[in-house]
């Protein structure tokens, strides 16, 4: 399933002086920061229900986005709306942002539902996958 969000972000490490920051960073690192149209693509995998021939019903997993990425980063400046982005913690990379959906979203499941991937694109040419610790 896939969900789309548009959000701004800024890459910078506060305990870096503004040329480390712009040799580490490029552009990314320029105040305010830049927006993109995210999406977020999640796959999931477990044993595909007789009833309604689904591993979670499609209801359920798009709550579960809308809650957990939707919600959460749409409209919003990640690193000033996102109190686990905010300077000084975690860069919102594609990476990061991929890890940190894939710990909401695989606590929420149902039994037996697991996270197979979370992929977090920022723009055709740039995206990550997350597929948990293995």
């Amino acid at each position: 399933r896939a969900v789309g969000f548009r959000a701004t972000h800024r890459y910078f490490r506060p305990d870096w002086s503004p040329e480390r920051n712009t040799e580490a960073f490029g552009g990314c690192a320029a105040v305010p920061g830049h927006d993109h149209q995210y999406q977020c693509r999640v796959t999931i995998a477990g044993p595909v229900s007789a009833e309604t021939g689904m591993i979670l019903d499609l209801p359920m997993l798009d709550r579960l986005l809308d809650e957990e990425v939707v919600r959460r980063f749409d409209g919003r400046h990640i690193n000033h709306d996102v109190p686990e982005f905010a300077f000084g913690r975690t860069i919102p990379t594609c990476e990061a942002i991929a890890i940190f959906v894939w710990e909401r979203l695989a606590a929420r499941l149902p039994k037996g539902v697991r996270l197979h991937t979370v992929r977090i694109q920022e723009d055709p040419n740039l995206y990550a996958e997350y597929r948990g610790n293995a």
